[in-house]
């Protein structure tokens, strides 16, 4: 009988301590459960991380394929290789920012930073991001343009001090299962309440002491009553604000009443109120998505923190906790390149531009000396090559059908473990290694960083990412990788040494601290320690400090504005796009290779007023960029004039729009205008305004 392996389940970002078991014969792997020895979940485990671990249900890639006369073909690795790496190399040498690359929060951080080196250091394009930018980059900005540094300040072993959990904009009780756990299990402690924020009764808000739902897209309304009220009724922690944050003063000159931010945000007072009563006690704000996911989700993130800062919430036991989904989305963010150098050392910043080319040994006039337009924008500029890797843009990126425009007038090299709707569309398919057969680490949401173990041999036909990535990197730029299939300790120690004596120091922690402890939260500049809560300083007098110019926390002074795409009369419903409980990241791992129906989840009411429409339990939705037949689940859950679809469904973003935060990059995806007609009529989607 096989041993059993200590590893991390890649499901979702909480980063449970998994034990595998491989299967006595073949490949794969025979058995999951939790690892009662990891000190972050010890031994807890939830049915989707032990199920999509064990018995993914989405179809393997098994062997390299390319395109030949239109259709794809299996081959062999070195002919793959070998047409990947010549587009890739023909693009190039037209121009560095003709090739795109977007990586993934389904990477190994080894894996997240190879690719980095690659796309910033090798081919030195701007045009370089990963998928994380597509649910996160709205809380990383606000972290950085409040506090000077990204990630949460708070930790799990706060939720068991906090006396209120308010859950914003997120449905942690489908997104993360282990995590609610924790948040009920301290909800059900005598005076401790939990109260949720969502225009959609979630499944979170079905077990919440309190529902408060704004209308769609007015949270920062929402947020700005809430911090007039407490203003109005003086519940502002003077003392903290005064001596350790900036710019309150002038929030307050814009600042709108409580009763008129709570008549925009579509709220009664009283729920202002119990909100406003909720940050006077130690209380925890978590968001999700359906913050972040918005053209104004940086000022909406920056609300929520302004409200921890005035309140006096940002200590242990509460603060601003945004929670992250895929699972190394927090190790992207430290180890890939995308939006900051590792260890969060700024792009714009000479000196650090010029540490990483040395430990890169390339040229510092390579790097580029600024981000990138983000996922989005990489499209929009054409590239005429473009790599993914364990990502699946065809289906994720918002307008989906302008998207695939876009790759398929690219040479397309996709890197993924499973078929999806992009490796379909490629020239070149890279089958990759998947959980359970990949070597590395990982870092979950309260910035732990723990070990991934390979429990089971890889198929012939398959290769892990970080050997791919490092193939097709030493075959185009020679000498960035020392070998073409890299020890992911030595990485690792590469990655670790570049982000010394850096905000997100992760210099003490090495594979035998790993070995030792199973988790280690950063910054850990020596073998010795391991980050706590942010910012705050402890001690018989209670103090903070901050990685900004003032050295202060900073207050925003951001506003609610309108919607993007409002209804109107021909477009009088509004689409909201959120998690389901079985599928995430397009969910590839867990429908079987095919999508399936897509579900509708609509009030009965707004069905009964399209009731001529309806035909054998369906209705077509129709927005201005597409249209998706939809099987109707009525929920009066989904207030009158909403349809929910979920976000993993391919059909989905055809609907939605590519708008974006000006200042995190994020796309909305969380409202457009729809209408709904009868599914066997063909609908032309109408020219937008």
């Amino acid at each position: 009988m096989s041993d059993w392996v200590p590893t991390t389940c890649m499901r979702c970002a909480v980063g449970c301590g998994h034990m595998h078991r491989a299967a006595d014969i073949g490949y794969g792997i025979d058995t999951v459960r939790g690892d009662a020895a990891h000190p972050v979940n010890q031994g807890l485990a939830c049915a989707r991380g032990i199920g999509e671990s064990r018995d993914p249900d989405g179809q393997w890639l098994t062997r390299p394929m390319v395109r030949d006369e239109g259709e794809l073909r299996q081959t062999t690795w070195d002919v793959a290789l070998a047409r990947a790496v010549e587009g890739l190399r023909e693009a190039h040498d037209r121009d560095p920012d003709s090739v795109a690359i977007l990586g993934s929060g389904q990477q190994t951080n080894e894996a997240a930073y190879a690719l980095g080196k690659v796309a910033r250091g090798g081919f030195g394009t701007r045009l370089y991001d990963a998928n994380t930018t597509l649910c996160m980059a709205s809380a990383v900005t606000a972290y950085y343009q409040a506090f000077g540094s990204d990630a949460p300040p708070c930790m799990y072993a706060d939720i068991d001090d906090a006396e209120r959990h308010v859950v914003w904009g997120a449905n942690p009780a489908v997104a993360h299962p282990v995590m609610f756990r924790w948040i009920r299990q301290g909800a059900d402690e005598d005076g401790v309440e939990l109260l949720t924020v969502d225009p959609i009764r979630s499944e979170t808000a079905e077990n919440s002491d309190h529902h408060v739902a704004p209308d769609p897209g007015k949270d920062l309304a929402l947020a700005r009553a809430i911090l007039a009220r407490l203003v109005e009724t003086d519940r502002v922690d003077d003392e903290f604000v005064e001596e350790y944050t900036d710019g309150f003063d002038e929030l307050l000159t814009t600042l709108p009443s409580a009763a008129a931010a709570a008549a925009d945000a579509g709220v009664e007072m009283a729920d202002v109120d119990l909100l406003a009563d909720a940050m006077d006690r130690h209380a925890l704000l978590y968001w999700g998505m359906g913050i972040n996911q918005h053209v104004q989700g940086t000022e909406t993130a920056r609300a929520l923190v302004d409200l921890t800062l005035a309140s006096g919430n940002l200590r242990p036991g509460g603060g601003p906790f945004s929670l992250t989904g895929q699972a190394n989305s927090m190790g992207t963010r430290i180890c890939s390149s995308k939006g900051s150098w590792p260890g969060q050392r700024a792009f714009e910043d000479p000196n650090h531009r010029r540490t990483v080319a040395n430990a890169w040994d390339v040229p510092v006039d390579r790097l580029p000396n600024d981000p990138g337009p983000g996922p989005v924008g990489m499209l929009e500029a054409a590239p005429d090559a473009v790599w993914t890797v364990a990502t699946n843009p065809v289906a994720g990126m918002p307008d989906a059908d302008s998207a695939r425009e876009s790759l398929e007038d690219a040479f397309l090299v996709a890197q993924d473990a499973f078929h999806t709707e992009t490796t379909a569309l490629a020239d070149v398919v890279l089958p990759a290694a998947t959980w359970g057969e990949s070597s590395g680490t990982t870092t979950n949401m309260e910035r732990t960083i723990s070990r991934v173990r390979a429990a089971t041999d890889v198929p012939s036909g398959v290769r892990p990412d970080i050997d791919i990535i490092a193939t097709v990197g030493s075959r185009l730029f020679p000498g960035l990788f020392e070998s073409t299939s890299p020890d992911p300790e030595t990485v690792f120690e590469e990655f670790a040494a570049l982000t010394e004596g850096t905000v997100a120091d992760c210099s003490g922690i090495t594979y035998d601290r790993l070995e030792d402890a199973h988790a280690v939260r950063w910054p850990a500049p020596d073998e010795e320690s391991a980050g706590g809560y942010r910012y705050y300083d402890g001690g018989e007098v209670e103090s903070w400090s901050f990685p900004t110019a003032s050295g202060n926390a900073q207050f925003s002074t951001g506003q609610q504005g309108s919607l993007p795409e409002p209804t109107d009369e021909e477009y009088p419903l509004t689409l909201t796009t959120a998690r389901e409980a079985d599928g995430y990241n397009t969910g590839v791992r867990s429908r079987g290779g095919t999508a399936g129906d897509l579900v509708a989840r609509i009030h009965p009411e707004t069905v009964d007023a399209h009731a001529d429409h309806v035909a054998e339990d369906r209705l077509t939705v129709t927005s201005r960029r597409g249209s998706a037949t939809v099987r109707i689940d009525r929920d009066e859950g989904v207030p009158r004039g909403m349809v929910w679809l979920p976000i993993h469904h391919p059909a989905t973003n055809r609907l939605t729009l590519s708008e974006r935060d000006p200042q995190s990059k994020e796309p909305h995806f969380k409202q457009c205008a729809v209408c709904l007609v009868a599914p066997d009529i063909e609908v032309s989607p109408a020219a937008a305004d």
